[in-house]
């Protein structure tokens, strides 16, 4: 009888915790935005290889994967970094420009939209509008501020 009692209780157990959301195979938001921003960094160690045909095939991917947490979650600024820079990263400067712009209506003082879209602008020739993102992160102590000052200095060399 003790036996059954505690196989009961375990079934239940497991039951309920299947019933309250416990199955893995649904994909939140916060899901989807975890495994793109794993694609991003794999297609940044294949464009370090010079492998940027595979990389723009994990950008897009990504992207698709950012455009579906994006509906679920409109005001997240993290997610609309990431479709702008996936955006960028596969050549579609237009786009990759409202999402960031769109992040930044959210957050003016976020650090990764202000030196991506200071990247933008450097690869789009703007380097007036790249410095004005530069001023942004001047006070924020943070590496993007370094990396965007050296893309600035370097807008000859693709480094971005």
């Amino acid at each position: 009888m003790r036996k059954f009692l505690v196989t009961f209780l375990i079934l239940c157990f497991y039951t309920s915790s299947f019933a309250a959301g416990g199955d893995s195979s649904s994909s939140s938001e916060s899901s989807l935005y975890d495994e793109a921003v794993k694609l991003v960094k794999r297609a940044g160690k294949l464009e370090k290889k010079e492998k940027t045909d595979k990389a723009k095939k994990l950008y897009a991917q990504a992207f698709d994967k950012l455009k579906k947490a994006n509906i679920k979650d409109k005001k997240n600024p993290d997610i609309l970094n990431y479709l702008g820079y996936t955006s960028r990263k596969t050549g579609n400067f237009v786009e990759a420009e409202k999402f960031y712009l769109k992040g930044l209506s959210i957050k003016p003082d976020h650090n990764g939209i202000n030196e991506y879209l200071g990247e933008l602008y450097v690869q789009t020739n703007r380097i007036e509008k790249a410095n004005e993102r530069l001023k942004v992160l001047k006070n924020c102590n943070c590496e993007e501020y370094s990396e965007l000052e050296l893309i600035i200095k370097n807008k000859g060399t693709k480094i971005y």
